[in-house]
């Protein structure tokens, strides 16, 4: 059987923060379809899927040429929803799951993820970090740090300020981007992992799979992510693109 790339990506509707935000429409196209439009023109990739439990997601998608498929509502975070669209597809080996609110995500960085993961043995999931030198993001719980160690396999990933300046003594420090590479028993198993003691306390689901002995593959780039989290965000992307 041809074992496949593919893209998935996990679209909601309901957003505590913005609802309905992947029907957003910038320059006469939703935000779903400005991601799905990066992913797609992915070389490494295969396929690109959208994992959506909501039937508006769903025809615009269509209406656009997407490959979409249903999934249950009742899901808790976006590698359950990839998890099911993966388990309908035995073809699929390599999983990389892309955020839907990422709509100038670099193809260079998708290619890295997907690479990180297919090409070392050792990986059972990989992602992406980037260097932050402003004291406002160190020290913002909003966006994750990671440290990793000098084979960039991650060690920690944490909304704390990490490492930790003792005395003057200096650190380097890498936030995190939200994109995931998965080899696909790989997810299956974080999935039907019960949560972590730090997944719980940090809020962030890859402790999980850190903290049962999975190996996770840094990669480290140089580009800052537009997400859009806000409607402030959204305006921010909009002005970006439409002048």
């Amino acid at each position: 059987m041809e074992k496949q790339t593919a893209i998935i990506i996990p679209a909601r509707y309901g957003s505590s923060r913005l609802e309905g935000k992947p029907l957003l429409t910038a320059n006469n196209k939703p935000i779903i379809q400005w991601v799905w439009e990066k992913a797609s023109a992915c070389p490494l990739a295969d396929r690109v899927i959208v994992a959506t439990d909501d039937e508006r997601i769903f025809n615009a998608c269509k209406a656009f040429g997407a490959e979409v498929e249903m999934t249950s509502a009742s899901h808790k975070s976006g590698s359950d929803r990839i998890a099911e669209v993966a388990q309908r597809h035995p073809e699929i080996e390599y999983i990389i799951n892309l955020q839907g609110d990422e709509p100038l995500i670099e193809e260079s960085n998708i290619e890295l993820v997907i690479t990180g993961v297919k090409e070392d043995e050792n990986a059972d999931i990989s992602t992406l970090v980037r260097k932050i030198t402003d004291e406002k993001d160190i020290t913002n719980p909003n966006l994750v740090k990671c440290v990793f160690d000098i084979n960039h396999y991650a060690m920690y990933f944490s909304r704390s300020k990490i490492p930790f300046e003792r005395g003057n003594n200096k650190g380097e420090f890498y936030g995190h981007l939200g994109i995931y590479g998965y080899k696909r028993e790989a997810l299956f198993k974080m999935t039907k992992l019960p949560q972590s003691m730090c997944e719980i306390s940090e809020s962030l689901e890859q402790l999980r799979a850190l903290q049962n002995g999975m190996k996770i593959k840094v990669a480290i780039v140089n580009n800052i992510p537009v997400g859009i989290d806000t409607m402030e965000d959204f305006e921010h992307f909009k002005s970006m693109i439409e002048g």
